[in-house]
C-alpha cells in the first residue's frame, strides 16, 4: 500500500479481473496525476434515478465494471422483494451511444448470474419503449443504458420500477443503499452470455407498442383521409427515434415524411452536432434547413433515447422554434378542444406538470374544468402519480403529462415521457391547422389571445467542479432562503414556497400552509404581476438553475408581445442573480 489512496485504487484495478484495454488506459492515466485522480477519487454516484458520467476506466467513470457493480446492487435489492411472477425479471434496453450495447449485456449477465430473467432488446430502442416493455412483460424493474442528451463522452444507467416509471421512494433509496454496499468486482455474480435466463426480445413487441399508441389517436378518420398532405421533416439526431417514430407517424396516417439523412444513422459520435439536445437551436440547424428547402410544414427532432422532442413550424415561410412550454400548451389545448367537440372530455380528467413548467397549463385546465396537479421536477413524479391513481382506484382520468424540458406523455402504455406518441399528437394538431389553412403558430397565438401570453426562460449558473463548487452553490441557496425578498425587481412577492421545509407563505395575509410534495431544495416566488421565479440546485453537480415565467394579459402582435415578455424575464433574471450573490 502506498500513501496515495488514488494510486492504491488504480493499482487494485490493474491487478484485478479487468480487460487489457482498460489496464492500458489506466497506465496512460498514471502519466497525468490530475486525470488519474478524477478517474479514481470516488465511486461514481448512483443517484435516485441511476447514474450518468463520462465513459472510461476508473471508479468514477461509466464502464462495464461500474455497470456490473450497479446491477449487482439492483439485483440484491430485487431479491429482497417477492417477484411479480415465478421469478424476478428485468427489461433492458440501450441507445446509440458508444458501448451502450456492451453495457446492456453486462447488466443482463449480472442479473442472470443472480437468478433473475433478463429481457434484452434485439437492438437499440427508445427509453419509453423500455418503460412499455417493463409493463408488457410484467417485470420487476427495467434498465435503460443512456445518457439522454448529454455530449458523446457520456453514458448512463436509468432504472425503472415494475409500474414502468423511474424509481421513486422508497425503492430509489433502497437501491442506492444496496449499490453502495458493492465494494469490489468480487461482490459481482456474473453469468455466461449464453445463459438461459437472458432472453432477446422478439421485434414483434414493436408492433404491440405501435398498436398501443395507435389507439390514442384523437381524430383517426381525418388522419387517414388527409394525413399525407402534412409534410414532416424528421431527425433522430443519430439516436433511437429512427427505429419507431417514422413507423408510428405512418400508422397514424402521416406518410409524407422526409428524413434528415445525415442524422438518421445511429451514431454515438453524433458527428453532425455538438450536443444531441433538441432544446439547443444548434442541434436543430440541419433539420431546419431541410424543412425550409423542402417546404415542410413541421420539423420534429428527438434526443438520442427518444424520450424528448423539439418542434419547429414553418410559419409564413420562416422557421418558428417552439419552446418546451409552448409545445405543452399546444398539445393540451388541442386535446381539450377536440375532446370537447367529440363530447368525450372526461368529467374527472387530470393533467400533471412540474413546478418549474408554465402556469398556462393550469389556466387551460381551469377553463375546461379539468383537475391540475403540480409535482417536483422530474418525469418520474408524473409517472408516480399516474400509478397512484390506478392502484388507489382514483376518480381521475390521466389526460396529459408535461415538463418544460421537452418531455410529454399521453396514454398509459408507458410511464415515461414519450417523444414518439407526442410527435404523432403534434402532427395531428398540425394537420387540423393545415386543413384550415393555418399553422401551429397561428394556434399558439389563438391560445395566447384566449388566456393571455405566458412566456418562460431559464438560466443555469455554473460553479467550480467538486466540493468547492457545491459548497458555493448551497451557500447561495441558504442565503436566499434566510433572506427571502419582499420585492424582486420592484414587484411585490405575494407567495414564497420553500420545498425544503414544505411551507407556502402568503406574504400578504401571513398565512402559512403545508406543501404536499416531497421535501426538495427548491425555492419558488410568485409575484404580484403573476410572474414566477423558481431556483433549484442540481443534486449531483455544481449547477444552479433559475426558471422565470412572466405573464402579459394582452398583446397586439406575437413578436412584440414576446419581446415585452423577454424584457421582463431579463429584468427578473438580473434581479434574482443579484439576490444570490
Amino acid at each position: 500500500m502506498s500513501e496515495d489512496p488514488i494510486l492504491d485504487k488504480a493499482n487494485q484495478w490493474l491487478s484485478g479481473p479487468i480487460d487489457q484495454e482498460s489496464k492500458h488506459e489506466i497506465l496512460e492515466l498514471m502519466k497525468s496525476p490530475d486525470e488519474l485522480r478524477d478517474a479514481f477519487y470516488k465511486n461514481l454516484s448512483f443517484g435516485t434515478g441511476g447514474m450518468r458520467g463520462i465513459m472510461g476506466a476508473g471508479t468514477n467513470r461509466i464502464n462495464r465494471y461500474t455497470i456490473q457493480m450497479a446491477t449487482q446492487g439492483l439485483a440484491n435489492y430485487l431479491l429482497k422483494h417477492p417477484p411479480l411472477r415465478e421469478r424476478h425479471a428485468v427489461f433492458i434496453g440501450y441507445d446509440s451511444r458508444h458501448n451502450s450495447k456492451e453495457y446492456a449485456w453486462e447488466a443482463a449477465r449480472v442479473l442472470a448470474g443472480n437468478g433473475i430473467t433478463a429481457y434484452l432488446t434485439c437492438e437499440l430502442r427508445p427509453s419509453p419503449f423500455i418503460s412499455f416493455g417493463v409493463r408488457n412483460k410484467k417485470c420487476s424493474a427495467g434498465i435503460m443504458i443512456t445518457a439522454s442528451h448529454n455530449p458523446k463522452e457520456y453514458n448512463g444507467y436509468k432504472v425503472y420500477w415494475s409500474d414502468g416509471a423511474q424509481v421513486v421512494p422508497p425503492h430509489d433509496n433502497g437501491i442506492v443503499k444496496e449499490v453502495e454496499k458493492i465494494e469490489s468486482l468480487n461482490d459481482v455474480r456474473l453469468s455466461l452470455e449464453n445463459s438461459p435466463l437472458i432472453e432477446i426480445i422478439d421485434p414483434e413487441l414493436d408492433f404491440e407498442y405501435l398498436d398501443a399508441i395507435h389507439k390514442l389517436q384523437f381524430d383517426p378518420k381525418e388522419d387517414e383521409q388527409v394525413g399525407d398532405q402534412l409534410k414532416i421533416t424528421y431527425s433522430s439526431l443519430h439516436g433511437t427515434g429512427i427505429k419507431l417514430l417514422p413507423r408510428a407517424l405512418k400508422s397514424w396516417g402521416f406518410s409524407n415524411i422526409n428524413l434528415v439523412d445525415h442524422q438518421s444513422v445511429p451514431d454515438g459520435s453524433f458527428p453532425t452536432i455538438k450536443t444531441p439536445n433538441p432544446e439547443n437551436p444548434e442541434a436543430l440547424a440541419m433539420g431546419i434547413q431541410q424543412m425550409v428547402d423542402t417546404q415542410s410544414d413541421l420539423f420534429i427532432a428527438t434526443d438520442p433515447d427518444a424520450d424528448r422532442m423539439g418542434v419547429v413550424v414553418l410559419h409564413k415561410e420562416k422557421p418558428f422554434i417552439l419552446t418546451g412550454n409552448q409545445i405543452a400548451a399546444v398539445c393540451l389545448e388541442y386535446i381539450c378542444q377536440i375532446l370537447t367537440q367529440q363530447e368525450r372530455l372526461p368529467e374527472k380528467g387530470a393533467v400533471i406538470s412540474t413546478i418549474v413548467s408554465t402556469d398556462l397549463l393550469e389556466v387551460i385546465c381551469k377553463h375546461y374544468n379539468l383537475a391540475y396537479f403540480d409535482v417536483l421536477t422530474g418525469f418520474k413524479y408524473i409517472g408516480e402519480l399516474i400509478h397512484k391513481w390506478e392502484t388507489e382506484q382514483s376518480p381521475y382520468t390521466f389526460l396529459f403529462g408535461a415538463e418544460e424540458s421537452y418531455g410529454y406523455l399521453i396514454g398509459t402504455h408507458c410511464r415515461d415521457k414519450d417523444a414518439t406518441v407526442i410527435s404523432c399528437l403534434i402532427a395531428e394538431a398540425a394537420l387540423l391547422m393545415n386543413v384550415e389553412g393555418r399553422t401551429l403558430v397561428d394556434f399558439l397565438v389563438e391560445i395566447y389571445k384566449k388566456y393571455g401570453l405566458f412566456f418562460e426562460a431559464q438560466k443555469t449558473l455554473d460553479f467550480p467542479p467538486g466540493k468547492k463548487g457545491m459548497d458555493q452553490m448551497n451557500a447561495m441557496m441558504d442565503k436566499l432562503r434566510k433572506n427571502s425578498p419582499q420585492k424582486i425587481a420592484g414587484v411585490p412577492v405575494e407567495v414564497f414556497e420553500d420545498y425544503q421545509t414544505s411551507q407556502r407563505v402568503n406574504l400578504l395575509s401571513k398565512a402559512v400552509e403545508p406543501i404536499s410534495l416531497p421535501s426538495s431544495n427548491v425555492l419558488l416566488f410568485r409575484l404580484k404581476d403573476q410572474s414566477k421565479i423558481v431556483v433549484r440546485p442540481s443534486g449531483t453537480e455544481p449547477k444552479l438553475k433559475i426558471y422565470i415565467g412572466v405573464y402579459e394579459p394582452t398583446f397586439s402582435e406575437l413578436d412584440s408581445g414576446l419581446k415585452t415578455c423577454q424584457d421582463k424575464i431579463d429584468t427578473l433574471l438580473h434581479a434574482t442573480e443579484s439576490l444570490l450573490h
